[in-house]
């Protein structure tokens, strides 16, 4: 029984420091993107870009939502990416949490 729980302990452990570091990142670009074959020059060059997982273009809001492995690359290696393709993207930031107050 100690031997299964040393185990069960061991693998865990082992998981957990496998596990990606995946964030997601929102951009707008310059110039806008307003027709699918921006979408489709964005997606097809940025996906060769070292540690990005999924791109998702949305044209009503021109912003583009890559979600990327922190390990393997970083928010400005993005931005260049982009620049490959002549484009500025600018990060979306989102807006810090109202705090809410309780009585």
């Amino acid at each position: 029984m100690k031997k299964m729980l040393l185990l069960s302990a061991v693998m865990l452990t082992a998981a957990a420091s496998l596990a990606k570091d995946i964030r997601t990142v929102v951009f707008t670009t310059e110039p806008e993107m307003h027709c699918q074959s921006c979408e489709n020059k964005i997606k097809g060059n940025l996906r060769f870009e070292k540690g990005i997982k999924s791109i998702e273009t949305d044209l009503k809001s021109k912003t583009v939502t890559i979600r990327y492995d922190a390990d393997k690359t970083n928010v400005q290696n993005i931005v260049k990416g982009f620049r490959k393709i002549k484009y500025q993207a600018t990060e979306v930031k989102n807006e810090p949490a109202k705090t809410q107050t309780v009585s």
